[in-house]
């Protein structure tokens, strides 16, 4: 590869890189809608609810009985572990045959 072409490749690159996060969703702390200035007095009818639900499936776990949760299973983790030790590999696989390529002086 010329030397020419390379600033060209690394502007390419970047803009492409800057072109993807484009699309990545902000992480704004901040609402749409105006804020009330005044909490309300009394609890929302959802709150309440919640409130209710949670004070008796508080009181169930404790005996055993009740309303529970689903039980999902555990999160299976093998192919994200798999798939970081591929691209960790060839990384290190490119970094190493960088070194030998500047070692032999291609």
């Amino acid at each position: 590869m010329s030397s020419a072409r390379r600033p060209l490749l690394t502007a390419t690159a970047a803009a492409s890189l800057l072109g993807a996060l484009w699309f990545v969703p902000s992480a704004n702390a901040t609402s749409d809608s105006p804020v009330r200035d005044a909490v309300a007095a009394s609890p929302s009818p959802q709150v309440a609810e919640q409130a209710r639900i949670a004070a008796t499936t508080a009181g169930d776990s404790v005996t055993g009985t009740g309303t529970r949760l689903a039980d999902t299973g555990s999160f299976d983790s093998t192919p994200y572990v798999l798939g970081g030790t591929l691209f960790l590999t060839l990384g290190a696989g490119f970094v190493a045959y960088s070194v030998r390529r500047e070692r032999l002086g291609f």
